[in-house]
C-alpha cells in the first residue's frame, strides 16, 4: 500500500481529522500530549488524529500557516472547521470534537 500524504489523509471521508502541529522542543506540547492521547481513545472510531512534528514537516506547518506550537487543526471532510493555537483545555478539545462529528 502506497505511503499517504498530509492532504490524503486530512481529505479522507468519514469522519473528522485533528491534527496537531507540535515539536519535541515544546513545553506546552508535552503538557497537551497526554490530552491529545486522551481524546483519540475517548473518539476512537469516530475521529483520526494525526500528530505532525513542525521541524520534520514543514511543508504542512507553511500550509496551514502554524506559526506557533502546538497548534490544533480539525478537518471535516478536508476542510478546517476549527483551528487553535497554544494549549487547549481538555473539554474544550472535546466539545469541539464532539460538535464536528454531529455533522457527520
Amino acid at each position: 500500500m502506497a505511503k499517504k500524504s498530509f492532504n490524503d489523509l486530512i481529505n479522507s471521508p468519514g469522519m473528522p481529522v485533528l491534527v496537531d502541529f507540535y515539536a519535541d522542543w515544546c513545553g506546552p506540547c508535552k503538557t497537551m500530549n497526554p490530552i491529545v492521547e486522551q481524546v483519540a481513545k475517548e473518539f476512537s472510531g469516530k475521529l483520526k488524529v494525526l500528530k505532525v512534528n513542525v521541524d520534520h514537516n514543514q511543508a504542512a506547518a507553511s500550509q496551514y500557516r502554524v506559526q506557533g506550537v502546538p497548534t490544533f487543526i480539525l478537518f471535516h471532510k478536508g476542510q478546517i472547521v476549527w483551528k487553535q493555537a497554544g494549549a487547549v483545555p481538555g473539554h474544550q478539545l472535546s466539545q469541539v470534537i464532539k460538535q464536528a462529528i454531529a455533522k457527520e
